[in-house]
């Protein structure tokens, strides 16, 4: 942060990220967020110069316990899920963090579900129905391939 260089935090990274600049990061209050998800933009991401192209609501693959749970000084929330109001947090002009996987393809979702139901279902979680709501999730992937070409993402 200090030199200025990017940095994009995925999952772990994201909280790492947040906690390495003052924030708190614990368990998510309801527990385990998994499955194929819907992620509301922020009003305070449409200027921003990667997130700010994103559609109001947009799909992004979750599986996480913990997440950050109170910002670090100076941090803006640029969206969140139903129940995880901090998914993608910009810190200064060349870093951002985000909850949710934009590195996941489908594939990978189904593969983690497959890998927790047990936990999911002790949990409560109807695991057929996580399983059956994975699709794609395209903006997401389109906005980590932004940031590495560092230039605002097109959503056409």
């Amino acid at each position: 942060m200090d030199r200025g260089l990017p940095l994009f935090g995925v999952c772990y990274g994201h909280q790492l990220l947040a906690h390495a600049l003052g924030g708190r990061v614990g368990y998510l209050p309801g527990g385990r967020e998994i499955g194929t998800l819907p992620i509301e933009r922020l009003a305070e991401a449409v200027d921003d110069p990667v997130a700010g192209a994103l559609p109001g609501r947009f799909h992004a693959h979750t599986t996480h316990e913990q997440s950050v749970l109170e910002l670090p000084a100076g941090a803006r929330v640029l969206a969140r899920s139903a129940r995880d109001p901090h998914h993608l947090l910009r810190y200064g002009p060349n870093a951002l963090s985000v909850q949710f996987h934009p590195e996941f393809n489908a594939e990978i979702m189904r593969a983690y579900i497959h890998r927790k139901r047990h936990d999911m279902r002790r949990e409560g979680s109807d695991t057929r129905q996580v399983y059956a709501a994975v699709n794609p999730t395209p903006y997401a992937r389109r906005l980590l391939r932004s940031f590495v070409q560092r230039r605002p993402p097109t959503f056409e």
